[in-house]
């Protein structure tokens, strides 16, 4: 993942930042604890596409 496009991408949702979570390649809104998929080096930025994680989760990030 870019730094350059994790800088200026937010959550669509809610406008806060990402967090990349490199082991599962995706992008991480704590705020609404959604995780948006990264597919063939590109964020899909999509709510319905987006999968809930959980509080373990989310801790587990920190």
């Amino acid at each position: 993942m870019d730094k350059r496009l994790l800088n200026i991408l937010v959550c669509p949702l809610c406008k806060s930042a990402l967090h990349w979570d490199g082991e599962n390649n995706e992008l991480i809104c704590k705020a609404d604890h959604l995780a948006y998929p990264i597919r063939n080096d590109i964020p899909v930025m999509l709510v319905d596409e987006a999968r809930s994680i959980t509080a373990d989760e989310l801790s587990a990030l920190k």
